[in-house]
C-alpha cells in the first residue's frame, strides 16, 4: 500500500511544542502605543507585559516582581556585567532601566507572549540580543494628529511638546528596522492588528516544524 502524502509528512516532521514569543512594540510618544498594548494582555491569558528592572524605590503601592523588579545600583550593574538584560537605559533623573533577560525567556518557556513597550534605542538594543522577536511599529496617522493628540494630554508645556515631536521625527527613521508597521487612526483597528500578528506568527511554519 503506497504511503500518501500526509504520512510521509508524520514520517519527516514533528510539531514542537509551542512557546511564546517576545513582541516589541515601538512608536513616538502620544501615538497610543499604551493604550494598544493593555487592550492586547487584557484580551488573552497567555499574553504579558514584559517586567522591567529598575533602580528608583517603589511608589505607593508598587509590588517587587509585578511592577517592577526593584534593584540596587550594584545589583543592577552586576547584572549588566553577566548579560542579564536585554536592553538598559539611564533616565529620570539617573535612574536605571533595563528589560531582565531571563524574566522573557521564563515566560516564552511557559508557552507565553511577552509584549515589551519601548522605545527605539531600546527596541534595536534587544534586537541585536533577540533577532527571533517580532518587531512592531506604531505611527500615527499624520504628524499633525499626533501633536493633537500630545497637547490633549495637557501634561507638558510649549517646549516639551516640540522636542517630543522632534524625537518623533528622529525616531521615524527607524521603522525599516521593524517587521510591522501598525497606523494606530482607531485603537480597536490597532489591537486587532497586534493580535493578529501575533497568531500569524503561532501559524507560520519555522515556528511549528522540526524535521526528525
Amino acid at each position: 500500500m503506497a504511503v500518501n502524502s500526509l504520512d510521509k509528512f508524520h514520517k519527516n516532521w514533528k510539531l514542537k511544542k509551542p512557546n511564546g514569543f517576545l513582541i516589541v512594540i515601538s512608536g513616538p510618544s502620544g501615538v497610543g502605543k499604551g493604550t494598544i498594548v493593555t487592550e492586547v494582555i487584557n484580551s488573552s491569558t497567555t499574553i504579558v507585559k514584559s517586567v522591567s528592572v529598575t533602580t528608583r524605590k517603589p511608589r505607593g503601592t508598587e509590588i517587587n516582581g509585578e511592577d517592577y523588579f526593584f534593584k540596587s545600583i550594584e545589583d543592577f550593574s552586576e547584572m549588566i556585567d553577566n548579560d542579564a538584560l536585554l536592553e538598559y537605559a539611564c533616565v529620570f533623573g539617573g535612574k536605571l532601566y533595563g528589560t531582565p533577560k531571563d524574566y522573557v525567556e521564563e515566560q516564552i518557556s511557559r508557552g507565553n507572549d511577552v509584549i515589551l513597550e519601548i522605545d527605539v534605542q531600546g527596541a534595536m538594543q534587544v534586537k541585536r540580543k533577540w533577532p527571533n522577536g517580532i518587531f512592531v511599529f506604531v505611527l500615527p496617522p499624520t504628524l499633525q494628529e499626533l501633536e493633537r493628540r500630545l497637547r490633549e494630554r495637557n501634561t507638558e508645556d510649549e517646549e516639551a511638546i516640540r522636542n517630543r515631536l522632534a524625537v518623533a521625527n528622529k525616531e521615524f527613521e527607524s521603522i525599516p528596522e521593524y517587521d510591522y508597521l501598525i497606523v494606530n487612526d482607531t485603537l480597536e483597528e490597532s489591537v486587532d492588528c497586534v493580535k493578529s500578528i501575533i497568531t500569524s506568527n503561532h501559524c507560520n511554519i519555522k515556528n511549528l516544524l522540526n524535521q526528525r
